[in-house]
């Protein structure tokens, strides 16, 4: 890394934000002796968290700050040879978004258990791309007995993101090649990408289960994310809530780990020891 290139360019954006070294520590969250040292050149590879922490006050991009060279970062390779990394999104990006079926039941005047139970009835046929959104809205009015209906915002006003998760995907992009392989109504990932609810990252892949017909645990999505992530299944690492999924990758030779929304720094921990270098 070029150490005294990268305290110019911070010096620079930090001046360009109109920030002083206190308020920009104050910010970040770092401190004073840690960012001056940057600036200077003093500190030797400082760690991409570091970076990112700065990028974040900044309101700019670690790929700035580093010129360029955070391509050559993401090309690293675990202890256990994984190169890639795959995050499921219900359950480890975000908060599973039950609190939706409450949100309709009180707004259209039926029972809670009602909408869920005809939700998941209907969920793998839209999330393989089997139904439409336009098909799935119409049955769920015609049982709910209202003129019309729309999933889609009660699911982005209900669900939220795990912070956690959120910080260790931006380390993970920071050292892997990363991606998203969830299964998903069409046109979730990108309204969540847009309103900010996922992170801003530039993922090698992404796995839209609507889009490529296919859904975990079915055999056929794993070799497709494979495809995807250009590299062999002993160097790819899924990380899903869901204990059938990671089953079904680890028999097409993944490595996996289990997320538990209910303890997502605990998770999180797990994934930074798997993804030892």
């Amino acid at each position: 890394m070029d150490e005294k290139g990268l305290g110019d360019r911070l010096q620079t954006a930090r001046r360009k934000a109109g920030y002083t070294q206190q308020q920009l520590c104050q910010k970040s969250g770092l401190s004073y002796s840690t960012l001056a040292k940057i600036e200077r050149g003093a500190i030797r590879s400082p760690s991409i968290f570091t970076i990112q922490q700065i990028a974040g006050a900044l309101n700019t991009s670690v790929d700035v700050l580093l010129a360029g060279k955070t391509s050559q970062l993401a090309k690293k390779r675990s202890k256990t040879g994984i190169s890639f990394v795959y995050f499921d999104v219900n359950g480890c990006m975000v908060r599973f978004f039950q609190q939706a079926f409450t949100a309709v039941a009180k707004d259209i005047g039926v029972s809670p258990d009602l909408v869920e139970t005809t939700f998941w009835h209907f969920n793998d046929e839209v999330c393989r791309g089997d139904m439409s959104m336009d098909d799935l809205n119409k049955k769920l009015a015609q049982t709910f007995d209202v003129p019309q209906f729309d999933w889609q915002p009660y699911y982005l006003d209900t669900v939220k993101s795990i912070t956690e998760t959120v910080e260790v995907a931006k380390w993970v992009a920071s050292h892997y090649k990363i991606g998203l392989m969830s299964n998903i109504m069409p046109g979730f990932l990108e309204a969540m990408r847009a309103n900010g609810t996922l992170p801003a990252i530039d993922f090698d892949a992404i796995v839209d289960s609507s889009e490529v017909k296919a859904i975990k645990p079915e055999p056929k999505v794993y070799e497709i994310a494979a495809q995807k992530a250009g590299c062999k299944p002993s160097e790819i690492l899924l990380i899903d809530d869901s204990r059938a999924n990671l089953m079904a990758a680890e028999k097409q030779g993944w490595h996996v780990l289990w997320f538990d929304g209910y303890a997502p720094q605990e998770s999180v921990r797990r994934i930074e020891k798997v993804l030892e270098f």
